[in-house]
C-alpha cells in the first residue's frame, strides 16, 4: 500500500480483458517489490482463468507508464552490503520472463500501453508484451549507465536486436527516445495518439469478435486506431554513423576515437562523446560486452547473464556511487572506479561475466 492507502496495483476486468494498472503516479509508477509480487500473482491466476482472454498493462496518471525501479532502495541495500537487492532482481527478472512467454504459454496476449515515461524496470514489463503501444507522450530509455549500472530487465536481449548498432548506442548512452524512434528500433509495435485512449478502451470494452482468436481480435482494433507519430524519427538519419562508430570496435575508447573523426554529424558526435565521458568507465565496458554477447544468446541466458552481472556490479560499487551522486547528494560528481576509460583493463571486466553460481544452482535455472 502507498501513502494514500490506495493499492499499488489496480485490476479491472472488462469484456474478458484484465486491465492491470501500475498505481504509483506520484513516483512515476516506479516498480516496487510488492508490485512485482502482485503482478506475478495476478498473471499466475489468469493463466488458467477461462474468463480472461487478454491483459493490458498501463500506468496511472498522465506522465508515466513506469519510470523504473526504486533506486533509492537499491542504494540503501548496496550501502548495507547484505545482498538483499539481489532478491528484488530475481523476482523482477522472473516476472519479465513470464511476460515474454505469456502468449506462448497461455495463448493470452499482453498489451503494454506505454504512453508516457517508460524506463528501466518499465521497459522490462513492456518489452515482453507482443503488442507495445507508444503514444504522443512516450519518453523511452534504458538509462542505467547514468547511475553506474548496465541495461538489465532483458535489455541484453531487446537492445541487441535493434537495427545495426542502435541498441548498443542506446544502451551505452541511456538516451531518451520518442514514439517514432521506438517504432524504428523495434521497441514498440504501434503508435496510438494520446487523445484516442478513451475511444480505444471503449472499442476493447465493446469487442464481440473473440471467436477470431484473442490475437487477431485485438490486432484488428489496434490497427484501426494506430497511426504515424507526429514527430519524425531521429535515428534513421544517424544509422550509418551509429554503425560506423559503434559496431565492431575493440572497446569504448575506440568508439570515442572513431566519433572524433565524424564530419557529417559532428554536433551529434561531440554530444555523444560528452555523454560517454560522464558515465562509469567500467560499466560502459561491461555494457558493451553485455549487449554484443547477447546478440547470439537466448532470452533465458540473457536473464541469467544479467543476474550474474548484477551480483558483480554491486560488489564493484559504481552503482552505489552513481545513485549517491545523482539522486542522494545530487552533486553530480560521481567518483568512478577507475575514473577513466584508459584505466579500464580487460582483465577487470572479465570477472563480471563469470557467474557466482554453477548452472545447477543458478537462481534463474528454471527459466
Amino acid at each position: 500500500m502507498n501513502a494514500s492507502t490506495e493499492p499499488e496495483i489496480i485490476v479491472d476486468i472488462r469484456n474478458h480483458i484484465a486491465h492491470l494498472t501500475l498505481n504509483r503516479p506520484k513516483a512515476l509508477n516506479a516498480i516496487s517489490h510488492d508490485m512485482i509480487d502482485a503482478m506475478s500473482s495476478w498473471l499466475g491466476q489468469w493463466e488458467t482463468d477461462h474468463n480472461i482472454k487478454a491483459i493490458i498493462v498501463r500506468g496511472a496518471g498522465e506522465k508515466s507508464f513506469c519510470a523504473g525501479g526504486d533506486v533509492r532502495a537499491l542504494y540503501e541495500s548496496g550501502k548495507r552490503g547484505d545482498g538483499s537487492e539481489l532478491e528484488f532482481f530475481l523476482r523482477e527478472y522472473s516476472l519479465n520472463y513470464k511476460i515474454h512467454r505469456y502468449l506462448v504459454n497461455t495463448g493470452k496476449p499482453c498489451i503494454a500501453w506505454i504512453d508516457g515515461i517508460v524506463m528501466g524496470g518499465g521497459m522490462g514489463i513492456a518489452q515482453g508484451a507482443p503488442i507495445r503501444i507508444v503514444g504522443t507522450r512516450t519518453k523511452m530509455a534504458m538509462p542505467e549507465t547514468v547511475i553506474g549500472l548496465f541495461p538489465d530487465v532483458g535489455g541484453s536481449y531487446f537492445l541487441s536486436r535493434c537495427p545495426g548498432a542502435t541498441g548498443l548506442y542506446l544502451g551505452l548512452l541511456g538516451s531518451t527516445i520518442k514514439a517514432a524512434d521506438a517504432l524504428y528500433a523495434g521497441l514498440a509495435t504501434h503508435h496510438i495518439a494520446t487523445e484516442s485512449a478513451f475511444e480505444f478502451d471503449y472499442a476493447l470494452d465493446s469487442m464481440v469478435n473473440w471467436q477470431l482468436g484473442a490475437v487477431p481480435a485485438l490486432q484488428k482494433i489496434v490497427h484501426e486506431f494506430a497511426g504515424a507519430p507526429i514527430e519524425s524519427a531521429t535515428l534513421p538519419p544517424l544509422q550509418a554513423a551509429i554503425d560506423q562508430h559503434f559496431a565492431g570496435k575493440e572497446n569504448v575508447s575506440a568508439i570515442i576515437r572513431s566519433l572524433e573523426t565524424e564530419t557529417v554529424h559532428s554536433d551529434w558526435a561531440a554530444s555523444t562523446i560528452g555523454l560517454l565521458g560522464k558515465r562509469s568507465p567500467t560499466m560502459l565496458e561491461v555494457t558493451k560486452r553485455q549487449i554484443e554477447r547477447a546478440a547470439t544468446m537466448s532470452l533465458p541466458d540473457c536473464f541469467r547473464m544479467e543476474m550474474d552481472l548484477m551480483t558483480r556490479t554491486f560488489e564493484h560499487g559504481d552503482v552505489v556511487e552513481g545513485i549517491r551522486a545523482l539522486l542522494i547528494d545530487k552533486d553530480h560528481a560521481p567518483r568512478w572506479k577507475p575514473p577513466s576509460l584508459a584505466e579500464v583493463r580487460t582483465e577487470s571486466i572479465d570477472p563480471f561475466f563469470k557467474s557466482p553460481w554453477s548452472a545447477e544452482n543458478h537462481p534463474l535455472k528454471n527459466l
